[in-house]
């Protein structure tokens, strides 16, 4: 019998996979438990409110679209700023986004399927691994980190205008903590890296087309990254300013859907709304925040006046640019970045079947890799 082929290990594939079954159904049922309490009576509501429509202002539909759209492409300048090596086109990068927030949008807690994506969509482009791990991950933390600050700064601008809401302690204690970790983190990775190497060996096998080996490789390189990013100012503030200007368009996209619903509300009070909402979506038990920011949005707007229909409509209309468009747009991006031009219809549902395969399993296919020593999971996750 093969090493690794007996009892033991194949109880411990087992429970691996049970529990990963088990998990994943919790995940959709308090999914599906969210869209109905959550989404499903938002959508009543807003159906009630449907002559709204009819004064519906185009100017500004346009504009929160291209608002939108602007705060894609500042990310993806924000990845390609943290590149420090190779440094692909800015479409390339634009369409490796993209495809990474389809696939977080689809699966609960899909923002590790997203990340799996992107670095496997990065090192194909011919960016380094650890380059890679670094930018997806800094971009990540980093974007975390400044929309707690400016969320911050319009929490204590707004209480002034709209009163404290018990909610606001809350949010900053989140915001606190999650403060802390990243700080935390920073420090394991420039001070004691290998306190963090089983942590991250336990999350690499959780996150598609990574695997722990790999992850431990890049987590390794990194810290020297994050110094060298510390070292450099310039970096530092261009990434900031790409991180901001993120935040920034997209909350300005929800300001522009309740302004086409003819109401401009207090810029303050909206990002504020817009933070909390974002905040509490990080919690990863539905897809994207998919149910939590609509159903927090809306009834904060609503709490700083704005009409109930007018916020409800506005988010959700927000909602379908940010939340639903990409997906379609993503799939496609995706499909350009790994199929040849020219490729047929059945090469691009293989492509899909492999990428869902992958989302679906990521854990089983790593662990298999593992088990021989080699951290490989399939053909198709080459090590680099």
């Amino acid at each position: 019998m093969a090493a690794g082929d007996g009892p033991r290990s194949r109880h411990r594939r087992w429970r691996r996979v049970v529990a990963g079954r088990a998990r994943r159904g919790l995940l959709i049922f308090l999914a599906m438990l969210l869209v109905e309490y959550l989404v499903v009576p938002e959508l009543v509501g807003a159906s009630r409110n449907l002559d709204l429509l009819s004064r519906l202002n185009v100017g500004w539909l346009v504009a929160g679209i291209g608002f939108e759209v602007g705060a894609l492409v500042c990310y993806a300048l924000l990845v390609g700023t943290l590149l420090l090596n190779v440094r692909p086109p800015i479409f390339t990068l634009v369409r490796i986004i993209m495809a990474t927030t389809a696939t977080a949008h689809v699966v609960p807690g899909g923002a590790a399927g997203g990340a799996g994506l992107g670095y496997q969509l990065l090192t194909s482009a011919g960016v380094d691994g650890a380059d890679a791990g670094f930018a997806l991950g800094s971009a990540a933390i980093g974007s975390a980190i400044v929309l707690n600050a400016m969320l911050w700064v319009a929490l204590l601008v707004s209480i002034p205008l709209a009163g404290l809401h018990t909610i606001y302690v809350v949010i900053a204690l989140v915001g606190l903590l999650a403060l802390m970790a990243a700080s935390a983190l920073v420090y394991l990775l420039t001070r004691g890296e290998e306190h963090a190497v089983s942590f991250v060996r336990a999350v690499g096998r959780r996150i598609p087309r990574v695997g722990a080996d790999r992850l431990e490789r890049v987590v390794r390189q990194v810290g020297a990254s994050v110094v060298e990013l510390g070292r450099d100012r310039v970096l530092l503030r261009r990434a900031l300013v790409w991180t901001g200007l993120n935040w920034l368009l997209d909350a300005a996209s929800l300001w522009a859907f309740v302004a086409a619903f003819g109401h401009a509300a207090n810029p303050v009070e909206l990002f504020t709304a817009y933070g909390i909402a974002n905040v509490l979506a990080v919690i990863p038990v539905t897809p994207g925040g998919l149910g939590v920011i609509e159903a927090t949005a809306a009834a904060l707007l609503v709490s700083f006046g704005i009409p109930h229909a007018v916020a409800t409509l506005g988010v959700l209309g927000w909602r379908l640019v940010n939340f639903w468009l990409p997906i379609p747009l993503g799939v496609v991006a995706y499909l350009s970045l790994v199929l040849p031009r020219g490729s047929g219809i059945r090469a691009g549902r293989r492509a899909l079947s492999h990428l869902a395969a992958d989302v679906r399993n990521p854990t089983d296919e790593h662990s298999a890799g593992d088990e021989n020593g080699d951290g490989v999971g399939t053909a198709r996750d080459p090590d680099v």
